[in-house]
């Protein structure tokens, strides 16, 4: 009996052993899958998202009358937007952090339009969701559904 017992014990210790050299090579694992997809570069606009209350959501392609492009650099970033449906320019620049899924922009000044918005509030949250050239900005109302999100594909 005393052998039967112990002999669970030796095995406990190693099954718990090894438990935790898994979970140490899945956490390296997810450390370097997070590096691997990075925002550097230049990004087009290819669609929006409109998530609708109902669940219900809209898609809206991007066309060659409504061109947005996002340049990264390690911490800054620059977006530019031109509209041939009006004669108003939009572009901004600042810097950026990405953290636990989330694409922080703290915007520093921009086009006469943006800087209106600016003046009341500078930093912009997103919820992030990236893959090698393509990410997805979400715009998340403050009960945290979706209201907007643009999506992008790398051309740099």
């Amino acid at each position: 009996m005393k052998n039967l017992l112990l002999i669970i014990c030796i095995a406990l210790i190693f099954s718990c052993k090894d438990n935790s050299k898994v979970d140490t090579v899945d956490k390296n694992a997810l450390e370097t899958a997070s590096d691997i997809h990075t925002l550097e570069g230049a990004w087009k606009l290819v669609s929006y998202l409109n998530f609708g209350e109902d669940g219900s959501v809209d898609t809206i392609p991007s066309s060659s009358t409504n061109k947005q492009i996002k340049m990264y650099s390690p911490t800054k970033v620059m977006w530019s937007r031109t509209r041939l449906s009006d004669s108003i320019d939009w572009f901004a620049y600042g810097d950026y952090n990405v953290k636990n899924g989330i694409l922080t922009e703290i915007l520093d000044y921009g086009s006469k339009s943006m800087n209106e918005i600016i003046k009341d509030k500078t930093e912009f949250s997103f919820n992030l969701n990236i893959s090698e050239n393509e990410f997805s900005q979400v715009e998340l109302d403050s009960a945290g559904h979706p209201i907007l999100a643009e999506n992008y594909i790398r051309i740099e």
